[in-house]
Order: C-alpha cells, then structure tokens, then sequence
C-alpha cells in the first residue's frame, strides 16, 4: 500500500516510517502546516513528497493516511481520508470528544474503509501471552487487575501535551486510553464506571500530570490505573489477579517490545516465555489482515472511540468529585 503521513510527528519518524516499510508497503508523502517541517521530515527519511495541504495527496495515488497530528484535528483529517476512499490508521486519543471520534467511525463505515486505531500496546508479547493464560483458565476467575503507567515525559514531547487543553492535552487523555485498551484487549470488556482523581504537580499548566482511577467492569472485575508525566525513577506494569494464580507484567507498557511476565501460583513464581516483535509492524500487519477480510487483532476505530470514553470519564469524574459511567460507545454507533 501507498501511505501518506499527516503529521511529521515523532511517533511517524520513529515508529512509523518503518514499520510501513517494514511490511512492505511505501511512504510517499508527508503533510506539515509548517512547509520547513515537511521538508525537513521528507529528507531525513527519504520519502518523495512534503506538503503542507492534505488535499493535495489524492493526486499521488494514496491507499491509506496514518494520521499523528494534535489531537483536536484528527476529525478533518479522518473524514477526509474517508471521503477519498483511503483505509485510516490513526493515533490516539481518535479526537477531544467522543461525539467527534463517533463520526470519525461512521464516515470510515460509510466510505467501506478500514478505520484503525494505533493501540501499540495489544501487540506486545507480554499482553498477548497474558491473554492466552486468561483463555486457558491459568488463573481462574479473575478479580481485580492494577496498572502502572507512570513515567516522565521526555522535553521534546512536552509542548502542548503539558499546556494546550484545546489539542487534548493532559495526561488522562494521553495514557488512559492506553489502559483501557490494553485491559480490553485482556479481558474483552471496557469499564462501565469510573471514579478518579487528578492532580497537578508543576510539571503541567493548568492541566493534570497525574491521576488515579479505579474501574469498574460489568463482569465485577475491579482495576486501578495510575498514569503520570512526572515520575521519571517509576516502573511499568501490568497485573490481573484471579482465584488460582496472579500475573505480573513488568515493563511492558512501552513503546519498545519489552517486559517481562510472572506468574505467581500455589507452585510459587514462574518467568514466563514471551515473543518479542516491534508492536508498529504489528499493528500493520493486523491492519492489512483487516483489509483483506481476514480475521485480525487490530485495534479498529470502534475500540478507539470505547478507550476514549474511557478517558473522558476518568477526567468528568476527577473533575466533578463523582463515579461517573462510561458511555456506551456500541449504542451511540447502533452496534
């Protein structure tokens, strides 16, 4: 496929140029507001075209847009892709509102192409070998589950993530969706309820840079989630626990296929094997099964829509000072 990036954004150019490369498929243009950017993005990976107007891209011939700007403007961007026929693939959180990121789907839906949403994480080893335990009964019911998702954001991405409310910034909007997919991918169930706090340390300007949250699942399952920018010495990680064994997922909540996965059971403690593969390249190759027809694990614009329900009621809720319920994504869409 014939890929077009809308964004020159870190993640593109770390990530992204690539994995699509990796897969087989080609980069043929950039898009930047900023014309110097462009270039400047274009030269150093080598990719054919910089443009500062989307509009432009129909004309080389493009398949699909993976889309990285702000967040505020990935509705537009989506809705235009669509309109051209492209498959999208785009970051996270999908937009600022969940009524945007609504029809961002339904326009992928109308126009018969694939909307995905770059949850990286579901594509880790760790996450995939815990799901398997899940589905082979490895821990029997399972009860309660923790996240730790607590780092320091590095000064080239701070920005707007620590200052501009307006593009989506915070870091409940930033990592919570990553939780909830990734719990989601686990489990096959979002939170139904909420209730969370929020704080600011210094490190943001009027926006939070940690927060704590406790979900709960209509299956009873109960999780806390604790994500920030500000703990630079903090692990990751990610633990389920159930009537038979508990797992310990260490690491693993990067963008690199790392971690490492304990299982802890009346037998004692046990280092589990897991695959590593860079998650991008997987990401696009579920991405390209999606296309095809074929059964996949991506991540697609409906799973994007539910993690950013999510998010918004973790922020509604710390904001408010009450459990708040997560809206029903699957009703909005007719589902």
């Amino acid at each position: 496929m014939r890929w077009v990036l809308v964004g020159a954004s870190t993640i593109a150019g770390e990530w992204m140029v690539g994995a699509i490369r990796a897969v087989g498929d080609e980069v043929v243009a950039v898009v930047s507001g900023d014309l110097q950017r462009a270039k400047d993005f274009a030269a150093q990976h080598g990719i054919p075209h910089a443009l500062t107007d989307e509009k432009a891209y129909p004309a080389l011939g493009v398949d699909a847009v993976y889309i990285s700007s702000t967040n505020e403007k990935h509705e537009a961007s989506t809705l235009f892709a669509a309109a051209q026929g492209c498959h999208v693939l785009c970051e996270k959180p999908l937009a600022t509102s969940l009524d945007a990121a609504i029809r961002m789907v339904r326009a992928c839906r109308s126009a018969g192409v694939v909307m995905g949403t770059n949850h990286h994480l579901r594509h880790n080893g760790p996450h995939r070998t815990m799901r398997e335990h899940l589905r082979a009964g490895t821990l029997g019911k399972v009860v309660a589950a923790r996240m730790q998702h607590s780092v320091y954001l590095p000064a080239h991405l701070q920005g707007w993530r620590l200052d501009n409310p307006a593009a989506g910034g915070g870091v409940v909007l930033d990592i919570v969706v990553h939780n909830a997919d990734s719990l989601a991918f686990l489990l096959g169930e979002y939170p139904v309820e909420v209730c969370a706090m929020v704080s600011n340390s210094g490190m943001a300007q009027g926006l939070e840079d940690n927060a704590m949250s406790v979900w709960r699942f209509a299956s009873g399952i109960t999780a806390s989630s604790h994500q920030g920018f500000n703990t630079p010495y903090a692990a990751t990680g990610l633990e389920l626990h159930g009537t038979r064994a508990s797992l310990h997922g260490n690491g693993m909540m990067s963008q690199q296929p790392s971690g490492d996965l304990v299982l802890n059971s009346e037998r004692g403690s046990e280092v589990l094997p897991v695959q590593r593969a860079n998650l991008y390249e997987v990401c696009l190759q579920e991405m390209h099964r999606a296309i095809r027809g074929e059964p996949h694990e991506m991540a697609d614009g409906v799973a994007g829509a539910k993690s950013l329900a999510v998010a918004l009621a973790v922020l509604e809720s710390a904001h408010t000072g009450r459990q708040m319920a997560v809206a029903d994504v699957d009703a909005l869409l007719g589902n």
